[in-house]
């Protein structure tokens, strides 16, 4: 079975970028391990994006270990596509997690 690609929604990599710059004025291992943590969850979303719960809509989700966000995407199985549409902070409110 040949893997899916990802692409990322401007929201979500603003979302990213913000979160690394956190964790990195904290410490620079904790963004290196949030940095991780997406890249594990990204690497398993190539592989088997239907596996994590749809939680609203078109759109799944799957949470960070260790960290409060969740990765927000869609899949788009015409083009094996995965689109990453935010990583979404838990303590956000939950209605702006679904935003193409």
């Amino acid at each position: 079975m040949s893997s899916y690609n990802i692409t990322y929604q401007e929201r979500a990599i603003k979302e990213y970028e913000s979160a690394t710059q956190w964790y990195r004025q904290r410490s620079e291992r904790a963004a290196e391990n949030f940095e991780s943590a997406v890249k594990e969850k990204i690497d398993a979303l190539r592989t088997s994006p239907g596996l994590y719960k749809q939680t609203y809509k078109q759109f799944h989700e799957v949470a960070l270990k260790r960290y409060p966000y969740s990765l927000v995407y869609m899949i788009n199985e015409k083009e094996r596509l995965v689109i990453i549409s935010s990583i979404f902070h838990h303590k956000r409110h939950p209605k702006r997690k679904y935003r193409k």
